[in-house]
């Protein structure tokens, strides 16, 4: 019985679906993605019960947010690419079907967990993200000979933090300090990113180089690592240091051609991504110096649906069907879904400042937006997470 049953979980855990990171945890961030918005403004409104929890449902939305679907995002992106960086076999089979597993485990605690016992609920607050930060730190460190990137460092210092942040910001008193936090972490990684990517894509697509001038890259992440701690930091002081990073990054845009790459919209929406990094950090510079009373939730949600939900739709799809084995191109559909992204940023950040008294429409419309956008993701995209390369090629 116990070698039929190891047998069947080997067969299982060789399926396609488990070969590589991005697969499961991709899966993961469309179904989250489409849902956790959506779910959200129904509890706002008072449609949906709230979930049985100790936490306020703002803290609720928050950590399903940064931790549920961004997580699903950030580590199946890091799960794929550390691999590569340093050239090995990476996680798959049961080492992912744990983590599949372990985030599940997250989000089930997260909305039953105030009816469970306190070690219950802490096991599967920290079970997942503990699991993947050692995992991914492990691989940095074990093979940091063979990476390709020096400046990986910066991953080696802000995964471990992502744990603080989930504390704090599950913390009724730290609460402002740990999405401070989670945004500061989340804005490196895509910092790094970005700086990666667009130089190759630039590169790739319009065959020209944009500006990359050691010293600026590394004093931006470096601020940007520094803004981390923003929420700890006295306001004025955080304030400055935010406009001082928006001012840099602005300064490297003009010089890294958006000329050319609003001309493609795969390329482009990336472009409005970065954008919407320097307006977020600019939002709070006048939230920290000058405290204008519309501050409030408005500088989170430029982050999230301004960087967070225009870059990562754009990054699922590439990723999705380069790593399958398909063809990088965006056809009609992928194209649909990242001018319905576009309209949810304009819907949830810019219609609310012109026409407040229409909030709660502007919440369900920029929800059904992230419904319709992920839907439409998952629905293309799974089916090629199921399956194996198109091209051969094992993993």
């Amino acid at each position: 019985m116990a070698g039929d049953s190891t047998r069947k979980f080997m067969g299982v855990s060789a399926h396609p679906f488990w070969l590589v990171g991005f697969r499961p945890f991709f899966s993961l961030a469309c179904l989250s993605g489409l849902s956790l918005p959506l779910l959200w403004v129904m509890i706002y409104l008072g449609a949906w019960p709230a979930p049985a929890s100790s936490f306020a449902t703002v803290q609720w939305h928050a950590h399903e947010m940064f931790f549920g679907f961004g997580w699903a995002v950030l580590g199946g992106f890091l799960l794929t690419s550390t691999k590569n960086w340093v050239q090995i076999r990476g996680y798959h089979g049961a080492a992912l079907i744990y983590l599949m597993a372990a985030w599940l485990f997250e989000r089930a605690g997260m909305w039953f967990g105030g009816r469970w016992p306190v070690f219950l609920f802490e096991l599967s607050n920290t079970l997942f993200l503990g699991s993947i930060v050692a995992m991914l730190v492990w691989t940095l460190v074990c093979h940091r000979k063979d990476d390709s990137y020096r400046d990986n460092y910066f991953f080696l210092l802000i995964l471990p933090a992502f744990l603080i942040a989930k504390q704090l910001m599950l913390s009724v008193d730290h609460f402002q300090i740990g999405i401070s936090m989670a945004t500061g972490l989340f804005r490196v990684a895509f910092l790094v990113m970005l700086e990666r990517t667009l130089t190759q894509f630039m590169k790739g697509i319009f065959q020209t180089d944009i500006l990359r001038n050691a010293v600026l890259d590394r004093a931006i992440k470096l601020l940007g690592l520094l803004l981390v701690g923003a929420g700890l930091m006295p306001p004025p002081l955080a304030g400055w240091l935010s406009l001082l990073l928006a001012l840099l990054l602005a300064g490297r845009f003009f010089f890294w051609k958006p000329q050319l790459a609003m001309q493609r919209l795969d390329l482009g929406i990336m472009y409005l991504g970065y954008i919407a990094i320097v307006l977020q950090l600019l939002v709070e510079f006048l939230g920290q110096v000058v405290q204008p009373a519309w501050v409030g939730a408005f500088s989170m949600h430029v982050f999230a649906l301004g960087v967070m939900g225009l870059i990562i739709p754009a990054m699922l799809i590439r990723i999705s069907k380069g790593h399958t084995g398909r063809k990088v191109v965006f056809d009609a559909g992928d194209k649909l879904v990242l001018w319905i992204m576009i309209t949810a940023f304009l819907l949830r950040v810019v219609a609310p400042q012109i026409h407040p008294a229409a909030y709660a429409l502007w919440l369900v419309l920029a929800a059904a937006g992230w419904l319709a956008g992920f839907g439409i993701l998952a629905w293309r995209l799974i089916p090629f997470l199921l399956q194996a390369r198109v091209d051969g090629k094992e993993h």
